[in-house]
């Protein structure tokens, strides 16, 4: 064969073989058709689509959530199936109780969160054919850096005089009161009006526009779960509370003729003797609310700015009996057993306090202090009149009574 037929005959193969690889390329592997619907992997999906459960977990926050609630965000439901288990740990291990519903559609955390907590949720379901379902997540809940709690007074379930608001004092400075506010009602069942008063950004106080009807309950709501109370701040507290109101009691003292009349339902049920502030520290004037009692308690002048030239204080009585607070600043109406009996009824001689007969240790009970003491509650009111001196400013303790219906619902955020 000569060179050039040689040549002619290796190109012909040559092309004959590309053709063979070129089909074998292109061809697919047979009769599968263009759309693949026959093909092994679309059989497998079918398979394992038929194998799949149809229970449908949702797990609440959702995966990689922070800033969650401490109170109601946790929860596990399912559509189209049943849970069979879940499991809520943080991320340290320690397990978290919860509560199944009886339908078997949803579980919930039997108690409140930790603030600043990892959590990490695992739950299991079944479908109608027994076929499983699984989902995890994990979500962070808001830190106390931010959140804000509120501090509330009265206590739950106390039994208190008909002066005495619902006082909140918030941990961090509130800028929208609007929303924090609506979240937090304050009823009566006597059905009086109630509004709520700022004071500043952190303490909101609500009343009814007279006393509180005596033996009336009174229902605090806290709904502050997840309100955002500033920018990135939000509310974790969610409860409701009720406090009692008493009889009602209101003395009233006059520092001219040096008087109490303390009255129960507008009746004059004792009088009693007192000593109010010197001329040259008069007692505050107008409503203030009992807001602590002490059977004995110490007061150190220099802690309200009566000092001598040494610095210490013009007086430090460490076993005050029968004291009873009235202003945040040290205003007390209390126990006196180092004054002379002659000075009660006479002479008005204190800092600014208002005094009643004692004995040292507070233990007769027979005394007008003691009395006094006795027959009071937290929470009800004493009216200072005469003494010369401004009359109390509403926020110095709880002593919003001392400003008229309107001037306190101007003070309201809703």
């Amino acid at each position: 064969m000569t060179d050039s037929k040689r040549r002619r005959s290796l190109m012909a193969a040559s092309a004959l073989l590309g053709s063979v690889l070129m089909l074998s390329a292109c061809s697919g592997g047979g009769k599968a058709s263009a759309g693949g619907g026959d093909s092994s992997q679309a059989k497998a999906d079918a398979a394992a689509a038929k194998k799949s459960s149809e229970a449908q977990i949702t797990i609440t926050p959702k995966d990689g959530s922070d800033n969650a609630s401490i109170n109601n965000s946790a929860a596990v439901t399912v559509a189209k199936g049943t849970l069979t288990g879940v499991q809520m740990t943080t991320q340290d291990g320690k397990a978290v109780a919860g509560q199944l519903s009886a339908d078997k559609h949803s579980w919930k955390p039997t108690g409140r969160l930790d603030r600043s907590t990892t959590y990490k949720v695992a739950a299991e379901a079944t479908d109608s054919q027994g076929r499983v379902a699984h989902e995890n997540a994990s979500f962070t809940t808001v830190s106390p850096a931010n959140s804000f709690i509120g501090t509330y007074t009265p206590d739950a379930d106390s039994t208190v005089g008909v002066g005495m608001p619902v006082s909140i004092n918030f941990d961090k400075a509130i800028t929208n009161k609007a929303a924090v506010q609506k979240g937090i009602t304050v009823t009566s069942s006597s059905g009086q009006e109630v509004v709520g008063h700022w004071f500043g950004a952190n303490r909101l106080d609500f009343r009814p526009e007279q006393y509180w009807k005596e033996g009336s309950t009174v229902t605090l709501k806290l709904a502050l779960d997840g309100v955002e109370g500033a920018s990135g701040l939000y509310g974790v507290q969610q409860k409701t509370v009720t406090f009692h109101i008493g009889r009602n009691q209101v003395s009233y003292v006059d520092a001219k003729t040096k008087q109490m009349k303390v009255t129960q339902d507008g009746k004059v049920v004792k009088t009693i003797p007192i000593s109010a502030g010197s001329p040259e520290h008069t007692t505050y004037e107008g409503q203030m609310v009992i807001s602590e009692k002490f059977t004995q308690t110490r007061m150190n002048g220099a802690t309200v700015g009566f000092t001598d030239s040494d610095g210490k204080g013009e007086y430090d009585i460490k076993d005050v009996p029968h004291a009873m607070r009235l202003t945040s600043s040290g205003t007390f109406i209390h126990g006196n057993y180092w004054g002379a009996p002659s000075v009660f009824g006479s002479v008005n001689t204190s800092h600014g306090c208002v005094g009643l007969q004692d004995v040292k240790g507070a233990g007769d009970k027979n005394m007008p202090a003691a009395w006094f003491y006795n027959n009071s509650l937290v929470g009800d009111v004493v009216v200072i009149q005469n003494t010369g001196d401004k009359t109390v400013q509403p926020d110095n303790g709880l002593n919003g009574w001392n400003m008229n219906w309107a001037q306190w619902k101007a003070g309201s955020a809703a």
